[in-house]
């Protein structure tokens, strides 16, 4: 056989160990981390679910859900071991910096009121729907089609007419 055939057959191999070689690293390491857990320690389920461990078994987890609520999972079903303060930031609201400079941000338009306007000259527009208001008031919307030839179409009976 020749080397010029051997080379694709070669590469591919290559390729695969390359490759398993990178999906073992992965497993070793959400190995690792799962080993890591203690009870107490917030986490993340491969569904997203964060909870509390509470108890550590051989093959399983003992999850609190929310108080009182305990939930049995397969340790492989963990997707994360959280730090604590990530863990209270996002389960508890809990932001333990308190220089963070992040603007905040109203639930309401309150703050988009005539006071903290800016003042302008214009005036604004009245978009209220009023009684007095009536629809034939309203100007008429020409859309190019009417009854009536325009001035360069030939009427009816003269030369080029439909």
């Amino acid at each position: 056989m020749n080397l010029v055939t051997l080379l694709p057959f070669i590469v591919l191999i290559g390729a695969m160990f390359l490759m398993t070689r990178s999906a073992k690293k992965k497993q070793q390491a959400a190995a690792q981390m799962r080993n890591e857990m203690t009870p107490g320690t917030g986490v993340r389920t491969i569904g997203g679910m964060y909870a509390t461990v509470k108890e550590i078994g051989e093959d399983t987890v003992t999850l609190e859900v929310a108080p009182g609520v305990h939930a049995i999972y397969a340790k492989n079903s963990i997707g994360a071991v959280l730090e604590d303060e990530e863990y209270n930031r996002i389960v508890h609201g809990i932001n333990d910096d308190p220089t963070n400079d992040t603007p905040v941000v109203p639930d309401d338009a309150s703050s988009l009121t005539e006071a903290d306007a800016p003042k302008t000259d214009q005036p604004k527009a009245d978009l209220s729907k009023d009684a007095s208001t009536d629809a034939t008031d309203a100007p008429k919307l020409d859309l190019g089609k009417s009854d009536e030839p325009k001035g360069d179409e030939p009427k009816d009976g003269e030369p080029g007419a439909k």
